[in-house]
């Protein structure tokens, strides 16, 4: 059963049965609001939001980089399935898929944020989501409703962290301003 998170609430990534989980994927989908014209039939338009995955080190500072630019982690640890740049078609428009046990040691937080290249704000963006999925078996375990009007172009959308006992999630849900992941690192490192 997946977890329908609250800002700033923290779950951790562990199978239902106990032990650690090896590999996730998180997922981002979008619509794009419906505009209606006078003379037109209502249609819509075409809105490139971007997923990306930022990796830190234990103090904070930014290792590597996943996005439309760069699809794979150097380490290989970390992929992007590609670029949507409509928001077209049903579920998952852009994913990012981790291996955690083949992660560096030194990478301690994963940071996902989303941003609109095409810079449209997220009061033209409807249904949209970020969810945390098993890749071994598929299930869901963690969803974060991003939707909600407002004239940012980008959010910080969750962090995956190490602990002691292995891995959380915390659903941030931060808005910022940007076309790329670099124009938010200033707000993401806010949330390490």
């Amino acid at each position: 059963m997946s977890v329908s998170l609250q800002k700033g609430q923290k779950v951790p990534l562990a199978k239902p049965g106990g032990g650690a989980l090896s590999r996730v994927r998180m997922g981002l989908g979008w619509d794009a609001v419906v505009r209606k014209g006078l003379l037109r039939r209502a249609r819509p338009q075409s809105i490139d939001l971007d997923a990306s995955c930022l990796l830190f080190d234990v103090s904070g500072n930014l290792v590597d980089a996943v996005w439309f630019r760069q699809l794979r982690s150097k380490d290989g640890a970390v992929r992007h399935t590609g670029d949507n740049l409509t928001g077209a078609g049903e579920g998952d428009d852009e994913s990012i898929t981790v291996d955690l046990v083949a992660l560096p040691v030194n990478v301690a937080q994963l940071v996902f944020t989303v941003n609109s290249f095409t810079g449209q704000d997220f009061s033209q963006i409807a249904n949209a989501f970020c969810r945390l999925v098993d890749e071994t078996t598929g299930r869901e375990l963690a969803r974060y409703d991003l939707s909600g009007s407002g004239p940012h172009t980008a959010q910080i959308m969750a962090k995956v962290s190490r602990d002691g006992r292995g891995w959380s999630m915390t659903a941030i849900g931060a808005t910022a301003t940007g076309r790329t992941f670099q124009h938010l690192l200033p707000a993401v490192t806010a949330h390490l």
